[in-house]
């Protein structure tokens, strides 16, 4: 079974965030062994996010997917392709979001693809969700499940 761990970068202090995310997770359990790993964000001040990435580092796979600014904007049915891609030829993916002020070039240069969910800018609680969100989808699509409209 495929393993997902989401990195992320500093914690979420809403309940209902929280609750949105668990409660995909559980869903995603009948497709993909998921799990979630939470790095804490430094405080502001000189290197912050090469020493982010200096706690990153050791924890990420042989696959590495990054949230980022500058990554590819997919559709849900682009990111199912993707994700059936990804799933084909990896057992263990990671899945990253930075801090607040993003990753270390470090992180972007290694990293196996970049994605993007959107120009706008998104807390990380609510990307975090909506990531969430959308792996539930994809793989929903991937198996013809009817979540997908």
């Amino acid at each position: 079974m495929l393993k997902i761990n989401v990195l992320s970068v500093g914690k979420i202090k809403e309940d209902y965030y929280n609750q949105a995310i668990a409660e995909y997770a559980k869903r995603l359990g009948r497709f993909c062994n998921i799990s979630q790993t939470i790095i804490e964000e430094l405080p502001q001040g000189q290197d912050k996010l090469k020493k982010e990435s200096q706690l990153i580092l050791p924890k990420l796979s042989n696959f590495t997917v990054i949230l980022d600014k500058e990554g590819q904007a997919l559709t849900s049915l682009q990111l199912a392709s993707k994700l059936q891609l990804w799933q084909n030829s990896n057992s263990d993916i990671t899945i990253l979001i930075g801090s607040s002020d993003g990753l270390d070039q470090t992180i972007k240069q290694i990293a196996n693809y970049s994605m993007s969910f959107s120009c706008l800018t998104l807390p990380h609680s609510l990307a975090k969700v909506i990531l969430f969100e959308q792996l539930y989808r994809a793989f929903m699509i991937n198996s013809n499940g009817k979540y997908h409209k």
